[in-house]
């Protein structure tokens, strides 16, 4: 085997061959020989495993001599190891990062990042069936407040005892934890984010916990299975974590879960029942651990630590406010690839008349109606973006908490209303919005549970349906399908038709007719819209350079928040600007309750002499969701970053400069940023414009862009809607960026002029001018291609909305 793990209290020599001499990594170089040489070091840093093919592994460590120090006189006692094959897969499974090292059969090479890394200039390389590791987990130091430390089996076997004798596990406090070590600890919950998909194959969830000692300490744990993420349904809650890895972060403690990861969860409501989650098939849990369980209880509640009210009833939600959720599913359907309905109740009546959302009967998993009765209890939850592939998995009657459920008021109108359906005024949606912000998400609580066994005796108290009263939806109800909901409630199909804008005289002409005129000219055309790209609007809109003529996608929210935290992380000193006014501001925490957090502020002092509409703020430290937060209360924020001493700004897929709800991203292939105060000299309203030519950024324009697949009796034809877009829907690309009403106007046009699921017959007629151009392309053949011009959508007076500026 490759990587040998050696008896732990034996001294890591005590199974390395005896042939092997130590050679110090001072003297590593490219001229000797290492047969029988061998190198002992720390692990300081492990970089991941990286596969290059089919079993063929590369991974880099990094290893120092724990009894050299490095002076001006000798090398850096630090050197780069490079695995290969089998060897770098088993060292990712067997190695720590803080365990020592021995390595042996290794050859050296020149380090190609010596001057990066300021590390030692040769790397070893570890290849083939002469190299080996031996690796020794030596046990923590021994707290002195409490029993000796146990040691671990060199195996790392689950937390199972595979003796009579039952295991012992030393708990540190954690106010005691300490960089570099791997920990078992105890912990109340204050602040949890359920597991979501991270960029790799990989699940993450984050945490809070505290105890006795009132150190609040973060966790973030990578699981690859969801079941072996901890169950955490509330705050309170009590997590006992076995091997995790203390690391510095933010200049605070942080743990990661680390090689051999168990966890398992109880109810932090004092007096309930000590009933551990997990997933583990067997696990060690003795009446030491129940008191420790019972201890962190009664201290939680001394310090009132628990929610007053854990979740809000049916009964109790009030439009525009956002709570958590304990019901059963009733029955679930599909809406489109990003929305899914779940319908629920917890046996109360939500006293507000509540939006109803029909589907049709083949795609609900589940009873497709109920009693008129059970129906005034139901309640339809519109469940966004990434919370849609977990709904996949819910069952009907499955018992559900929902977190950070939005209420939303509605119009006067609900989607889908026919003439055969009477109004209902201000109905109340519930939304389920995509991202993980406030612990976000859904939970399948266990039937066990002491909340599902009070939920169901609260809903004991209403009759079971009569099946003779279930019936499946007649004809006329699928008329009333609802197939698209958009994130606003205030949409409705309306009857769009359009408008030709320019002072073209020519008569229409047919598709086969068009395509047989050559480039260079306008025509008129009338036809229908048989399909358009993207299907997902939100893709249409893009980032524009006027300079370069480049165009891009719009950032998401999961890259731009990367940025943001790889920003925040840089947190060494700076020389801020001289002409800049320094302090600090105040953020909320990511929950309600949460401590604030202060941030580094830079002001500048011209454009603060002239009041708060000028004022501009360069923010530093921050994340993208502090950032957002800030903006209700700051005209202009310019995020930056620390960067050679200086301040900087961020990456400019980030975007540079944060005005209310809209963003502005900058040409990284134009722009020569530099963070420089803007001359307010004769300026009366500073605007994103001027903020950009001070930052020697090169602004980049939101645009509209998609492709539309015209027909005719005659023939089709594939046009393009850029240019004259923000005149055709009679919206500004830049206000679809930050205006949810803005938005759904377009969705609302495009089903109106493509009907999801329609016929032919329902598509209205269009009149277009299309202007047609040559192109070419990669081939270097010129090719003809159209774009509609001069062409406006027309809507009803008592249906036309104009967007609320952003």
């Amino acid at each position: 085997m490759p990587v040998c793990v050696l008896s732990e209290g034996a001294g890591p020599g005590a199974q390395v061959p005896t042939h092997l001499t130590r050679i110090p990594i001072s003297l590593i170089s490219t001229s000797t020989d290492y047969t029988n040489k061998m190198v002992k070091g720390k692990v300081v840093r492990k970089g991941p495993l990286v596969s290059l093919a089919a079993d063929n592994f590369i991974l880099k460590t990094v290893i120092q001599e724990e009894d050299s120090q490095p002076d001006a006189s000798s090398q850096d006692p630090s050197i780069n190891v490079v695995l290969f094959g089998a060897l770098a897969k088993d060292f990712n499974q067997a190695v720590n990062q803080g365990d020592v090292v021995v390595a042996s059969g290794f050859t050296v090479g020149k380090s190609p990042t010596v001057h990066k890394d300021k590390l030692h200039p040769c790397n070893l390389l570890l290849s083939g069936d002469d190299a080996c590791v031996y690796v020794s987990r030596l046990p923590p130091p021994p707290d002195p407040r409490s029993a000796p430390a146990i040691k671990r089996s060199p195996a790392l076997s689950a937390e199972v005892s595979r003796t009579t004798k039952a295991p012992k596990y030393t708990y540190v406090p954690l106010g005691d934890l300490k960089a570099g070590s791997v920990v078992n600890v105890y912990g109340v919950v204050i602040f949890f984010k359920q597991p979501f998909k991270s960029r790799g194959t990989d699940f993450c969830s984050s945490l809070k916990i505290t105890d006795q000692s009132n150190q609040k300490i973060g966790c973030t744990i990578f699981c690859e299975k969801l079941e072996d993420h901890p169950k955490i349904f509330q705050i309170g809650d009590i997590v006992r974590m076995h091997r995790v890895k203390t690391q510095f972060f933010n200049d605070s403690i942080v743990l990661v879960n680390t090689f051999g990861f168990s966890v398992v969860a109880f109810d932090g409501v004092l007096g309930g029942a000590v009933e551990p989650r997990t997933s583990s098939r067997s696990f060690h849990f003795d009446q030491e651990d129940r008191r420790t369980v019972e201890e962190l209880r009664s201290w939680a509640a001394s310090q009132a630590l628990l929610p007053p009210v854990p979740t809000i009833p049916l009964s109790a939600a009030q439009p525009k406010a956002y709570f958590d959720l304990t019901c059963q599913l009733l029955a679930k359907a599909p809406i489109d690839t990003t929305c899914t309905l779940l319908r629920v109740w917890d046996g109360t009546r939500c006293p507000h008349t509540l939006l109803k959302v029909l589907v049709e009967p083949n795609v609900t998993e589940g009873p497709s109606s109920f009693s008129t009765e059970r129906e005034n209890l139901i309640a339809n939850i519109l469940v966004y973006d990434n919370h849609v592939e977990f709904a996949r998995q819910l069952k009907p009657g499955d018992f559900l908490r929902i977190y950070n459920l939005r209420a939303i008021p509605g119009s006067s109108k609900v989607p889908g209303l026919t003439s055969s359906q009477s109004e209902e005024v201000d109905h109340l949606a519930f939304h389920l919005h995509g991202g993980t912000a406030y612990g976000r998400g859904i939970r399948i609580l266990p039937e066990n549970s002491t909340v599902v066994q009070e939920l169901k005796r609260v809903m004991e108290a209403f009759p079971e349906d009569d099946e003779d009263n279930l019936s499946e939806l007649n004809d006329s109800a699928l008329l009333e399908v609802w197939s698209t909901p958009p994130e606003s409630l205030d949409a409705e199909t309306v009857e769009c038709s359009t408008e030709r804008i320019c002072g073209h005289d020519m008569q229409p002409v047919t598709l086969s007719e068009l395509k047989r005129s050559g480039p260079g000219r306008a025509h008129h055309v009338r036809v229908q819209l048989r399909s358009y790209e993207p299907c997902r609007l939100y893709q249409a809109l893009k980032l524009y350079c006027s300079k370069c003529t480049s165009m891009q996608d719009v950032p998401d929210d999961e890259l731009v928040a990367g940025l943001f935290s790889e920003a925040s992380r840089d947190s060494r000193s700076y020389s801020p600007p001289s002409w800049a006014l320094s302090g600090r501001v105040d953020v909320p925490g990511d929950s309600p309750g949460s401590p604030k957090r202060a941030l580094s502020v830079h002001l500048s002092t011209q454009l603060m002499s002239e009041g708060k509409t000028k004022e501009l703020i360069f923010l530093m430290g921050s994340t993208l969701e502090e950032t957002c937060r800030l903006t209700t209360g700051y005209q202009n924020i310019v995020p930056v970053r620390s960067s050679g001493g200086h301040v900087a700004l961020l990456d400019l897929s980030a975007p540079f400069l944060f005005r209310g709800r809209k963003r502005y991203y900058g040409c990284r292939r134009c722009s020569e940023a530099a963070v420089r105060e803007p001359c307010a000299e004769g300026v009366e309203l500073i605007d994103e414009k001027i903020i950009a030519e001070a930052l020697g950024v090169q602004l980049l324009q939101f645009v509209l862009l998609m492709k539309l697949e015209l027909q005719d009796a005659t023939d089709t034809l594939d046009v393009f809607l850029w240019r004259d877009a923000e005149s055709f829907f009679s919206v500004s690309a830049e206000d679809v960026a930050a205006n949810q009403e803005a938005q759904n106007s377009i969705c609302q046009t495009m089903d109106s002029l493509c009907p999801p699921g329609g016929s032919t017959g329902q598509r209205p007629w269009l009149d277009l001018c299309l202007t047609a151009y040559p192109v070419e392309d990669d081939g270097g053949q010129n090719q003809t291609c159209y774009q509609i011009c001069h062409t406006a959508i027309t809507k009803p007076p008592s249906t036309r909305s104009d967007p609320d500026p952003a």
